[in-house]
């Protein structure tokens, strides 16, 4: 039976507010107003059969970013692509770089006696973040050749899953590979010998969500994307040009600088597209605030900043955006919307997808089993059936982690439910532009979290939709980044002098390779620097950042692989007597091996999932040194007279120590058990302000108050950071003491969480007074009583939020803030 028409954006809005049953949870709506499109001619030099194809597609002419992109990639510049989601940006990229496959194979037909004509074979790179979004580009192009009618262009995929008969054929013969910066770090730059023919004539290098790439990650994959360059320019002949990148990404600030840093050239060389002249729909935003439950209100008549409660004011006051998702999902679905819910984790995933199909069940069992999750960790089959049955719409409603939000091409969706902020607006705008037909109309939903972040944003609208993009931030100079990028820069080609100025400032990167050959990881000699080791040097780093391989997770008594787990994830999800949930299934962990990478399960019916806790310490790794925190990495320190702040390399160990079974949906406890896993340590960089028993004082905090309010301080200013800096939640760590063995004082950490850190909490550092202001602000307006996932809790807690003092937290950060500067 063929679906029914798609509702309009105010029958869905409607559908929402449950006829205005749901009113009150709706905070704010704001109407983006549709775009129309801008149409240019194709290109002169546009391959003729490229374009029938295209037509053939439906593409009669290409939007004007398209052509200019297209012209500035044809004419030999590096380009910055930014524009929005499915407004086209493979067909910018796609245009040159398969003309100069055709053209280059038209000279061989030609003049097929010439020996240039036989060796040279332009090559083109295409680097996703994701296998997935490789997979559905290598769709793509195969539907763009079938319908141009072209047999002389050879594309293939080659990442970590392609069998060794397959990566020698792509060796040899592929004129497109698409692959990852996984698999050009581990893979094809150490063994560039076997790929010189590919290297020698690349002619493009296409990095596509180019937004992805910061943090650690980013200054991973800009490294990784120099080793290239220098590669091919080894290779090519003397005098050819080096490959041409072109960075596709979502709407950025500063576009060209982040893709020239990147790719590691100048941002003059740089063209940057960002007007977008694709159309777009007519778009419906809506902020959203899940209810206060039962049993919780805030009754101060004089000063609704002061908070006031009953006395049986539960824990969680506000219902939890998964819960609230899944029944906005589940009517969104019954008024016949095709949906998407975003979610933070795969834990909501899962749960949004399970309790959706609860809701449906009773009412409709085939809807119910129209809607399913999608997340990191399912195997590569059952991503690829999944993304195909949104399409074909044999899924309607899907609640996805972010792995969706990467450009695999699913469109005719009607709404987008967002559960929990995504860490950045990038983000939020990239998952909001799958709403929408082909730019018809669509619906948008930013569900709040329990969150200081997601509670101000959605009573600050502003915030979301008038503040500037983010750029993408991320830092190749990174010593701890570098180092292992060097290394195997080394192992490819002695680095020479003249190769210093690819990776950085060439002072700085002399002075680390001194400090990698004092340490034994590099030898001097005359002409260079030399890796002599046996192992292979990529093997040092993890661009990704998990702390190793995956862990697989398999069925005990069958064998059967069901998924994946991150390395760094798997002491505290699937350690032994974890709960794992696959596609709404129920699994009891049997034994986590870490010495093989697997965790065994067993398929169970269980009404509880666990939560596990950990314990964190933290331990300055430098001498303080007073100046620019940007100078080094040596420890920074200022005063607020007697607040002390300070910045620099610390190293943070953490052990997963035990785990709590909580009933659902209630979260009742059931029970703890201890566990013995082995302790992690992590060198990265931290914040930190340091108070004096004087202050505590003036606060009025006594030491039995003090490690509460310490707590509770950290973290809402984990919380408020991403204000500040182009982060997550996610992205920090945090630890409190009112008793530091290195400050000698009551004490509160911020850390990055990435070896070596990422430039977060730097930005804390030199913010710090706007910070803790911003943190204080969120902590008093926040109308429970004695702290709450909005405010002080944190999701992520390894002690489960305790102890916490939200009163002492505010006169504490109060005691704070008289001392800052003005």
């Amino acid at each position: 039976m063929p679906d029914a028409p798609a509702p309009t954006t105010n029958a869905l809005l409607d559908v929402l507010v449950a006829g205005g049953r749901r009113a009150d949870r709706l905070t704010h709506v704001r109407e983006l107003p549709a775009r129309d499109g801008v149409q240019g001619d194709w290109p002169a030099w546009a391959d003729a059969s490229l374009v029938a194809g295209y037509r053939a597609l439906g593409v009669q002419r290409p939007w004007v970013h398209q052509t200019v992109a297209a012209d500035a990639a044809w004419s030999g510049r590096h380009v910055a692509l930014a524009t929005s989601t499915g407004s086209g940006k493979s067909l910018a990229f796609w245009l040159p770089a398969l003309t100069s496959v055709r053209a280059d194979a038209a000279r061989r037909a030609l003049d097929p006696g010439r020996i240039e004509s036989v060796a040279r074979r332009g090559a083109v790179l295409y680097l996703s973040p994701t296998k997935a979004l490789a997979a559905d580009q290598l769709a793509g192009l195969q539907r763009l050749l079938d319908a141009a009618g072209t047999r002389d262009v050879r594309v293939a995929t080659c990442d970590g899953d392609t069998s060794p008969d397959e990566r020698r054929w792509v060796r040899e013969h592929a004129d497109v590979v698409l692959t990852n910066p996984d698999f050009l770090h581990f893979a094809l730059l150490p063994n560039h010998r076997r790929w010189s023919r590919l290297l020698r004539d690349l002619r493009y290098v296409v990095v596509d969500e180019g937004h992805a790439y910061r943090g650690v990650f980013g200054a991973h994959v800009s490294l990784v994307l120099r080793r290239l360059r220098r590669l091919a320019a080894h290779y090519a002949k003397d005098g050819a040009p080096g490959p041409t990148f072109v960075v596709a990404s979502a709407t950025t600030a500063d576009p060209a600088v982040s893709a020239a840093r990147l790719a590691g050239v100048a941002p003059d060389d740089v063209v940057t597209v960002a007007a977008d002249s694709s159309p777009s729909g007519h778009r419906t935003f809506a902020l959203w605030e899940p209810p206060v439950v039962a049993g919780f209100e805030a009754t101060h008549p004089d000063d609704p900043s002061v908070p006031t409660a009953t006395e049986d004011a539960p824990e969680h006051p506000r219902r939890s955006a998964t819960a609230e998702a899944a029944d906005l999902l589940a009517d969104l679905v019954l008024a016949g919307a095709r949906t998407l819910a975003f979610t933070r984790s795969r834990r909501g995933a899962e749960s949004v997808a399970v309790q959706t199909q609860d809701y449906l069940r009773p009412v409709d069992a085939d809807l119910a089993r129209r809607v399913a999750a999608y997340r990191g960790g399912y195997l590569p089959e059952e991503r690829r059936e999944l993304e195909e049955a949104v399409r074909s719409g044999a899924v309607r409603a899907l609640a996805t982690t972010n792995a969706l939000e990467l450009g695999v091409d699913i469109s005719g969706l009607d709404a987008v439910l967002v559960a929990g902020w995504p860490g950045t607006r990038m983000s939020v705008w990239q998952q909001a532009g799958r709403a929408g037909r082909a730019g018809a109309d669509g619906l948008v939903a930013f569900v709040a979290r329990e969150d200081p972040l997601d509670t101000y944003l959605v009573h600050h609208p502003e915030a979301i939709f008038d503040a500037p993009l983010e750029a993408t931030v991320f830092d190749p100079a990174n010593p701890y980044v570098l180092a292992p990028h060097l290394c195997a820069a080394a192992a490819e080609v002695p680095l020479r002098s003249a190769d210093l100025a690819a990776f950085g400032d060439p002072a700085a990167v002399t002075d680390l390779l001194g400090v990698l050959v004092a340490r034994g990881a590099l030898r001097r000699r005359t002409s260079g620097w030399y890796w002599t080791h046996a192992q292979p040097a990529a093997g040092m780093t993890d661009l990704r950042g998990s702390g190793g391989s995956p862990v697989r997770v398999a069925e005990a008594s069958t064998g059967r692989l069901l998924g994946t787990v991150d390395a760094a994830s798997a002491d505290g999800s699937v350690h032994d007597g974890a709960v794992y949930v696959h596609q709404g299934s129920t699994y009891v962990v049997d034994r986590l091996d870490l010495a093989d990478g697997v965790a065994l399960v067993r398929r169970t019916d269980v009404d509880y999932g666990t939560w596990s806790r950990s314990v964190t310490s933290i331990e300055i790794a430098d001498e303080p040194a007073h100046g620019d925190a940007a100078a080094g990495r040596e420890v920074v320190e200022r005063r607020w007279g007697p607040v002390g702040w300070g910045y620099g390399p610390v190293d943070v160990s953490s052990q997963v120590i035990s785990f709590q079974r909580r009933r659902l949906p209630d979260l009742q406890i059931l029970g703890t058990e201890n566990l013995d896993l082995p302790e992690r340590t992590l060198p990265t960089m931290a914040v930190w302000w340091t108070v004096p028993e004087s202050v505590l004082a003036e606060a009025g905090v006594d030491a039995d108050a003090a490690p509460g309010a310490l707590h509770a301080a950290e973290h809402a200013s984990i919380g408020l950071l991403p204000l500040l800096a182009t982060c997550d939640r996610w992205d920090l760590g945090g630890v409190s003491t009112d008793l530091h063995a290195d400050t000698g004082e009551a004490t509160v950490f911020v850390y990055d969480a990435y070896p070596g850190g990422a430039g977060f909490a730097e930005r804390g550092f030199e913010l710090g007074a706007t910070w803790l202001r911003a943190t204080r602000d969120a902590i008093v307006r926040c109308p429970c009583h004695d702290g709450c996932p909005a405010c002080v809790q944190s999701p992520k807690c390894g002690s489960y939020n305790a102890p916490l003092d939200k009163a002492a937290a505010v006169r504490l950060l109060d005691a704070v803030l008289a001392h800052a500067p003005d």
